[in-house]
C-alpha cells in the first residue's frame, strides 16, 4: 500500500519536471527569435526581392534579363574572367596556407606570428590596392630596387592588369585562408603524429597518411569560403586592374547596370547569376569531399 501511495507523487513530480523543462526550452527558443527575424530582414527578404526583381525587366518577357546576359559577350565574359581570378587565388592561398600553418603550429610565439600574417586582413582591400600602386607601380619601390640590382632592365608592369588583381586578392585573401587552415591543423591530436614518428614514419608520410585525410573536410570548407570571398572581387579589379578589359569581373557588370544604366532589374539578374555560380562551385567541392573522404574533420584532442 505504501508503494502504491508513492506512485501518484512520483508521477506528479515527473510531470512537474517535464513542465519545467518545457518552459525552459520554450524560453530558449524565444531568445533565438530576434536573431531569426534579423536574418530574414537582412538576408532572406533582400534575396527574394532581388530574385523577383530580376524577372521584371524593363523591356521584354520575364526572362529577358538572363537572355540579354548570355547573348552579349561583353556581359557573359565577365563570368569567365571572375572564375579566372577566383580559382587561382583560392588555390594559391590554400597551397601557401597549408605549409605555413603546419610550421606555425610548432612555434612558441605562435600568436605574434599569426598577428603579423593576418595584418593585411585588417587593412582592407582598398588600402592594400592603394599601397600596391605605390610599391608595384612602374616607378615603385619594387621596380626601382630590381633595376638598381641589375635584375631588371626595364620596369615590369604589375598593376592595372590581371597580375595586379591577382596579387591584391592573394595579399588580402591569404590571411583569411591561413586562419581557417591553422584552426583545422591545430585541431588534430599531436599524439597521432608522435605515434607515427615512433613507428618510423617520415614527415612526408605523416602528412600524407595522417594530416591530409583529417584535413580534407576542413580544407574543402576553407576552399569554399575563400572562393566566395575572392569571387566577389570589386575594388581590386577597379583600382589595380583593367576594369574595361581583362579584369572586368561580374561585380563590375552588376555595378554598371545598377548605378550607370539605372537598370536595377538587370543588376539583380546579374547578382542572381553571381550567386548561382558561387553556389555551384560550393556544391561541387562539398560533393567531391564526401566522395574522397568520409570521416571526422579532425583527430580531436583528449
Amino acid at each position: 500500500m505504501g508503494f502504491r501511495n508513492r506512485l501518484p507523487g512520483r508521477k506528479l513530480a515527473h510531470r512537474g519536471l517535464s513542465v519545467t523543462v518545457g518552459v525552459q526550452a520554450g524560453g530558449t527558443t524565444l531568445l533565438a527569435v530576434p536573431a531569426f527575424l534579423l536574418m530574414i530582414a537582412l538576408f532572406v527578404y533582400p534575396f527574394i526581392y532581388g530574385l523577383l526583381l530580376s524577372f521584371r525587366p524593363k523591356v521584354g518577357h520575364w526572362l529577358a534579363n538572363y537572355q540579354i546576359f548570355f547573348s552579349d559577350p561583353f556581359l557573359y565574359d565577365t563570368l569567365g574572367k571572375t572564375f579566372a581570378l577566383a580559382i587561382p587565388v583560392t588555390c594559391l592561398s590554400l597551397l601557401l596556407a597549408i605549409p605555413v600553418a603546419m610550421r606555425v603550429r610548432l612555434m612558441q610565439r605562435q600568436r605574434l606570428l599569426t598577428t603579423l600574417l593576418v595584418l593585411p586582413l585588417t587593412l582592407g582591400t582598398v588600402l592594400v590596392a592603394q599601397g600596391m600602386l605605390g610599391y608595384f607601380g612602374p616607378q615603385g619601390w619594387f621596380n626601382r630596387t630590381m633595376m638598381d640590382l641589375g635584375l631588371l632592365l626595364s620596369p615590369v608592369k604589375l598593376t592595372h592588369n590581371y597580375t595586379g588583381v591577382l596579387l591584391s586578392l592573394l595579399i588580402t585573401g591569404f590571411p583569411f585562408t591561413f586562419l581557417l587552415t591553422l584552426s583545422h591543423v591545430t585541431g588534430i591530436d599531436p599524439a597521432l603524429e608522435q605515434a607515427a614518428a615512433t613507428l618510423g614514419a617520415r614527415p612526408a608520410s605523416r602528412f600524407r597518411y595522417i594530416f591530409l585525410p583529417l584535413l580534407l573536410p576542413g580544407l574543402a570548407m576553407t576552399f569554399c569560403l575563400s572562393f566566395v570571398q575572392a569571387f566577389s572581387v570589386f575594388p581590386s579589379a577597379v583600382l589595380v586592374g583593367e576594369p574595361a578589359g581583362a579584369t572586368r569581373v561580374i561585380s563590375i557588370a552588376a555595378y554598371h547596370a545598377a548605378f550607370e544604366e539605372y537598370d536595377y532589374s538587370m543588376a539583380s539578374a546579374i547578382a542572381m547569376l553571381m550567386g548561382a555560380a558561387q553556389l555551384a562551385v560550393v556544391v561541387l567541392v562539398l560533393s567531391l569531399r564526401s566522395i574522397v573522404y568520409r570521416g571526422p574533420s579532425a583527430g580531436g584532442k583528449g
